[in-house]
């Protein structure tokens, strides 16, 4: 397997949510999960903020389309969703072993649908093969 270093990147994004979706599980049921989201969002806009005034500050240029305005903008909207949802499910005493694989793998399962589907990626039957190990863990984890 040939490196990437989008590879690295992604490695330490899942180490990220594996940290988010701790620390949720932590403070579920500890604060109101419209709390929760607002404080999920101020951490958010400043940690935004912070990176936007240190690429201004270094001279970085800035650019922004209207489509990729609008697909960030969905973004803030859906992450804030799935804070809701994992405040509310790990509220409901959902297991963080069971619950974050059930969302972390459904989630992985669609996006990868809309890739083949909607942008077009190549498919190919060891693609297809890793798709249906993650239908079996899911089954696998949900049942045991």
């Amino acid at each position: 397997m040939k490196f990437h270093a989008w590879i690295a990147y992604a490695a330490v994004t899942a180490l990220f949510l594996a940290v988010a979706d701790s620390s949720v599980k932590l403070a579920a049921g500890r604060l109101s999960n419209s709390l929760g989201l607002l404080i999920y969002g101020a951490c958010t806009l400043t940690t935004g903020l912070g990176w936007v005034l240190w690429q201004y500050f270094h001279g970085d240029p800035f650019h922004a389309q209207l489509s990729g305005v609008v697909y960030a903008m969905i973004v803030g909207v859906a992450f804030s969703a799935v804070t809701v949802g994992l405040y509310t499910t790990f509220a409901a005493g959902a297991p963080i072993s069971i619950a974050s694989p059930l969302v972390r793998l459904g989630g992985l399962v669609v996006a990868s649908v809309v890739g083949i589907a909607v942008l077009r990626e190549p498919f190919s039957l060891r693609y297809g093969l890793g798709m249906l190990l993650v239908f079996l863990g899911l089954y696998l984890i949900l049942t045991r």
